[in-house]
């Protein structure tokens, strides 16, 4: 499988990804939501690396590496990195608790996160997701 395959299945994986955050929207179930978003918003940017032959690191926030490699990509994307690495940033702060709550003061993933909170992380997964699949499209018609 080459990169291009390899990120076009990462890009569907994450498109699957916003459509259960979706749907957990619509059931109140905002944690699952944020979880979905932050998982989507990683593989779209791990497509990405693909995309550029850069082999994605196994931690959650490659916000980073799309920072160091800027260079790499057109000006138009060149121009939304900061935006796009500050949502993996923050979506990936929520991984964990999103899944888990918060331990430390035993409250539990669903009563963490408002409606608020589920949107903005949704809204946000689309964004970067928008990008990505942009980005694949300008690579697929080289």
């Amino acid at each position: 499988m080459n990169n291009i395959e390899m990120a076009r299945s990462y890009f569907r994986q994450a498109e699957e990804r916003v459509k259960h955050a979706e749907e957990a929207i619509e059931t109140g179930n905002y944690a699952f939501t944020i979880r979905q978003s932050q998982e989507s918003v990683e593989l779209a940017l791990k497509g990405v690396l693909r995309l550029l032959t850069i082999e994605p690191p196994k931690w959650h926030d490659v916000g980073p590496i799309i920072k160091r490699n800027r260079e790499l990509f057109p000006q138009w994307f060149r121009d939304r990195i900061d935006e796009i690495a500050s949502i993996s940033r923050k979506l990936r702060r929520e991984r964990e608790p999103s899944m888990y709550g918060d331990e430390e003061t035993g409250t539990p993933p669903d009563q963490l996160y408002s409606l608020l909170d589920a949107k903005e992380a949704l809204e946000s997964a689309k964004t970067v997701l928008k990008v990505c699949l942009r980005l694949m499209e300008e690579y697929e018609h080289r």
